[in-house]
C-alpha cells in the first residue's frame, strides 16, 4: 500500500507534519506546524480531520506546547501547557478522541520530577498513541475483513481511511485488510457533502492503492442499493456513546437505507472513540459555517437572505448497527453497556 504516515512527528525540527487534506486530490502538500495556533487553525479547517488523527494530533499538540513553553519551573510550565491544551480540546467539540489524546499525554507529565522531564514524558507518550494507532487500525482490519466476502462491494461514507487516522484507516482499513488478505473488494464511496471528503479523500486514497472505487453523490445512495449488489456498508465514527454511533452526516440516513433495503451496516472504530459516560442527548453536535453549503469555488449558489443548516455530524441509533468492529473484536447486538466499555469487547 503507498500511504504510509499522513501525520507525524518530525524530531529534527520539532514539529507536527501532516498532509492538508483541504487541498487533496488536486495537491499533496506536506505541513510542518510549530505553534498552537496554527495547529488550532489546522484542525479547525479541517487540514487535519477525523476522530484517530485527532486523537494523534491532540497528543501531539500536548508535546508541542510542552516544548514550547518556557517556564523554568513546574507549576506554571503544567498551567501553560494545559491552557494550551484546552484551546486545542475547545476546536472540535463532537470528535471524543481529541479530547483523549490530550488528556492522556496531560496525565502522562502530571507526575514529572521537572520541566524537562515532562518535556520528555510528553513526547514520548505522543508517540506512543501514534504507534498504537497504526496497530489498532491494522487490528481493526483484521477483524473487519471476516465480514466481508471473497467478492464484494462495499459502500462507505465520508473518510475512514489512512487521512482520517496517521495510517491504514478504520472503515478504509477493513477494506485494505481485506485486498491484502486476497480478496476482491469493490468500494462505492458517497461524496459526502458539503465538503466531499468521499469523492476527495476515500477516492484518492483507494485509487493511489488501486482498489477499484465509483464515486456516487449522496442522494443516489438509496437508488444504488435497490438496483446494485451492495454487500456492506461500513464507516467510520466520531463518538460512540451507549445509545448511538456519531459520525459524518449522512451516516444515519445510509443506516436507515441499509436496514430497509437488507445490506449489514457496519461501524469500524477504536475502543477510544467510545464515551460511555454520556446519551446521544447529551453530545453537541458542531456547527459548521455557512460558506461550506453556500459557495462552491468562486460562485455561491444560495441567495444571502436564505439561512442554512450545517451540522457537522449526526445520531444513528444503536438498533441500526449490524456491529462494531474495534482493535478488540467485533462488538454485535444486543449491544449491552457490558459489551461497550472499552476492554470488554466479544
Amino acid at each position: 500500500m503507498k500511504i504510509s504516515s499522513t501525520l507525524w512527528w518530525e524530531r529534527k525540527t520539532g514539529s507536527i507534519c501532516y498532509i492538508d487534506q483541504t487541498l487533496l486530490p488536486d495537491e499533496e502538500r506536506i505541513v510542518e506546524c510549530r505553534s498552537i495556533p496554527r495547529l488550532a487553525k489546522a484542525i479547525q479547517r479541517l487540514e487535519i480531520r477525523g476522530a484517530p488523527a485527532l486523537g494523534v494530533a491532540g497528543a501531539f499538540g500536548v508535546a508541542l506546547a510542552a516544548s514550547l513553553c518556557r517556564k523554568k519551573t513546574l507549576p506554571p510550565f503544567l498551567a501553560t501547557v494545559a491552557r494550551d491544551a484546552e484551546h486545542l480540546r475547545s476546536t472540535r467539540p463532537t470528535a471524543v478522541n481529541l479530547g483523549w489524546g490530550i488528556d492522556r499525554v496531560l496525565d502522562a507529565i502530571k507526575e514529572s520530577p521537572d520541566v524537562a522531564g515532562a518535556r520528555e514524558r510528553a513526547l514520548a507518550e505522543a508517540e506512543k498513541i501514534f504507534l498504537d494507532d497504526t496497530a489498532c487500525c491494522h487490528a481493526i482490519g483484521d477483524y473487519g475483513t471476516s465480514l466481508l466476502p471473497d467478492t464484494c462491494t462495499v459502500l462507505t461514507h465520508c473518510n475512514a481511511g489512512a487521512l482520517a487516522c496517521s495510517s491504514w484507516g478504520t472503515a478504509l482499513g477493513i477494506i485494505r485488510s481485506a485486498v491484502q488478505a486476497g480478496k476482491k473488494v469493490n468500494v462505492i464511496a458517497c461524496e459526502t457533502r458539503p465538503l466531499l471528503q468521499g469523492a476527495r479523500l476515500t477516492a484518492w486514497e483507494l485509487s493511489r492503492d488501486k482498489i477499484p472505487v465509483t464515486v456516487i453523490t449522496d442522494s443516489m445512495a438509496a437508488h444504488v442499493m435497490r438496483t446494485s449488489k451492495i454487500d456492506a456498508i461500513i464507516v467510520g465514527s466520531d463518538r460512540i456513546t451507549g445509545d448511538a454511533v456519531f459520525n459524518k452526516i449522512g451516516t444515519y440516513m445510509h443506516a436507515v437505507l441499509a436496514r430497509y433495503h437488507g445490506i449489514p451496516f457496519y461501524v469500524a472504530a477504536p475502543l477510544s472513540t467510545f464515551d460511555m459516560t454520556r446519551k446521544a442527548r447529551d453530545v453537541v453536535i458542531e456547527e459548521r459555517g455557512r460558506e461550506e453549503i453556500a459557495t462552491i469555488g468562486n460562485r455561491t449558489f444560495i441567495p444571502s437572505v436564505v439561512p442554512v443548516k450545517n451540522p457537522a455530524f449526526d445520531a444513528t441509533p444503536m438498533e441500526l448497527v449490524t456491529a462494531i468492529i474495534t482493535e478488540k473484536g467485533i462488538i454485535r447486538p444486543p449491544f449491552t453497556m457490558n459489551d461497550l466499555i472499552p476492554g470488554r469487547t466479544k
